[in-house]
């Protein structure tokens, strides 16, 4: 009995400071983890505000098809009043229904989507197409610009 007891008095003393080596790899392996998931919620945000960005053209689409169509007669016919370039630092504007939709709906687009953002149509007849432009660079890692483009039939 004598002999089992400092067998085991033997192995404690040689095991000594293998706990606290232990311990330190553990803390070590946890924290390289929550290094991780911490760099991965950053992705998810950024990705999360993409996809919001996304749907806020995609909705902002449908406001100016929504608001052509209502005036169907002036979108479709020559001299295509609702008809803006990309590139265009101001629609119209005015007092008609047409510069007034576009005046905000590009305000809109600023508003949700950023100063960069911008807005396009082009139709030509009863076919139209919807160009939306805005920066991304936060949520596509670099690619700033994006383009989201619609083809309608009014």
């Amino acid at each position: 009995m004598k002999t089992s007891r400092m067998h085991c008095e033997t192995r404690l003393r040689r095991q000594s400071g293998v706990g606290i080596i232990e311990i330190l790899v553990a803390v070590l392996v946890l924290s390289i983890g929550l290094l991780g998931l911490a760099g991965l919620q950053m992705r998810t945000l950024r990705n999360s505000q993409s996809a919001l960005e996304r749907g806020v053209a995609v909705m902002e689409t449908h406001a100016i098809v929504d608001a052509m169509r209502a005036d169907r007669d002036k979108a479709t016919t020559a001299p295509y009043v609702y008809n803006i370039g990309i590139d265009d630092t101001t629609p119209t504007g005015g007092t008609t229904f047409a510069g007034q939709v576009l005046e905000g709906w590009r305000n809109n687009l600023v508003t949700m989507l950023g100063d960069e953002a911008s807005g396009e149509v082009n139709c030509t007849g009863a076919p139209c197409t919807i160009i939306i432009r805005w920066n991304d660079s936060r949520g596509t890692g670099g690619d700033a610009q994006q383009t989201l483009t619609t083809e309608v039939q009014l």
